[in-house]
């Protein structure tokens, strides 16, 4: 054999028991995501919460997400509407000011994106000695449940720090791509996330809809300002035994790209921050969760093993293909089938049919089942967007993502 059918042999024994280990544990994990009763509120409002809005040219959609913020079911003596104008060379701070919000204007070209605004932010309520409870954050696209701020209360009362609220989509069926992207996050909302709340363990923080207990902040420091300033907290948090805490009912709609390209420039920002933290925090974190016996931080880790989770599908789906077209008679026969083609074709349907389960179990409008036709080839565009990032993994340079629908919460909850 020669040197290269021996790199090939080891490159497919490494794919396969990687990918087989890790969609196995997505399957048997999933299926604690299928029960959801809604959790009682039963404390009456009483933390006071500082929202905090970082923008960067978001004329076209703060005012609708200002507004459903002030319709909120909560008294308005206990929160604050903070806009971070940041950067902006537009309307943004004059919109969110005719909305009524407290605008801060920040103009600094070096320290540009989220994670910077936010710390600024921050620092802004520690000079002035505001005193809050809580630190909500949203993104100016979003759109807020009128209940968001009752549940965020309701968990902080009893006892937790970190919540991350359900994350929606405000435009789920404006193209192909959005749906397929709804599609990801109803999946990932109800398998994923409610999942690992029901068996006790850590969510994963979505950057939005995301509550944190004041004073912890003030302990740990933001600190966060890569390309994904959210994951980076979380997996600080996980690391002091703090558990951040799935709110399936707080609800915050989001939007989605409606092109493939600039779905693919989101993605890519998303999953080079996901390899620049996975590289400073996976393997602590696994071996912490072996050392602790710590179920929770060994979970943790294994999110940041797999650089999303919708890879699964994609590394799944090309050992299945690898299976069926690959000879028997070849010279890399028993490396392709190293694990018998029955093993793939099952994982493969059982992760795909989740996609429609979690569809019924989240009550979604039937248009989004006509989305899960398309949903293999966007499914697939993960690979070249997860090899991009890999090489590409250094880059720190935060990139601004479009907004155009201005949408208002009364059109979503009216279909």
């Amino acid at each position: 054999m020669s040197l290269l059918h021996g790199i090939l042999n080891v490159v497919y024994v490494i794919m396969q028991i990687f990918t087989g280990v890790i969609g196995v544990y997505q399957i048997a994990m999933s299926v604690f995501g299928i029960w959801h009763r809604k959790e009682k509120v039963i404390h009456q409002p009483e933390k006071k919460f500082a929202v905090v809005i970082p923008a960067h040219n978001e004329d076209r959609v703060i005012g609708p997400l200002i507004d459903s913020l002030k319709a909120q079911d909560y008294p308005t003596s206990l929160f604050d509407i903070h806009l971070i104008a940041d950067n902006c060379t537009d309307h943004t701070a004059d919109v969110g000011r005719n909305h009524g919000a407290t605008v801060h204007v920040r103009m600094d070209k070096e320290k540009r994106g989220k994670g910077f605004a936010i710390e600024w932010m921050l620092e802004q309520f520690k000079a002035s000695k505001h005193q809050y409870d809580a630190i909500v954050m949203f993104d100016a696209d979003n759109l807020v449940h009128p209940d968001f701020l009752r549940i965020m209360n309701d968990k902080l009362c009893r006892g937790h720090k970190v919540i991350q609220g359900y994350l929606g989509v405000k435009n789920p069926f404006d193209t192909w791509v959005s749906v397929s992207m709804a599609i990801s996050y109803w999946f990932s909302n109800r398998m994923w996330q409610k999942a690992r709340q029901n068996l006790r363990l850590s969510c994963s923080l979505g950057g939005t809809g995301l509550c944190i207990d004041h004073g912890l902040l003030q302990e740990m420091g933001w600190d966060a300002t890569g390309l994904t300033e959210d994951l980076e907290f979380g997996v600080r948090c996980v690391e002091r035994g703090v558990i951040p805490i799935w709110a399936h009912d707080a609800k915050v709609y989001d939007e989605k790209p409606t092109d493939i390209l600039s779905s693919y420039r989101q993605r890519l920002r998303w999953m080079q921050g996901h390899f620049h933290c996975a590289k400073h925090h996976m393997f602590p974190l696994m071996k912490q969760g072996i050392m602790e016996r710590s179920m929770v931080k060994f979970d943790a880790g294994i999110y940041l093993f797999q650089p999303m989770r919708f890879l699964i599908l994609f590394l799944t789906s090309l050992m299945m293909l690898l299976q069926f077209s690959t000879p028997k008679t070849t010279v890399v026969t028993h490396i392709t089938h190293l694990l018998p083609t029955d093993f793939w074709l099952a994982v493969n349907l059982f992760l795909y049919f989740q996609m429609p389960l979690a569809l019924l179990l989240e009550r979604v409008n039937w248009r989004g089942y006509f989305g899960l036709a398309l949903l293999p080839l966007f499914l697939w565009t993960w690979g070249p967007v997860t090899a991009q990032a890999y090489f590409t993994k250094a880059n720190r340079k935060w990139s601004h993502t479009e907004h155009k629908r201005s949408i208002r919460l009364e059109q979503i909850r009216s279909r």
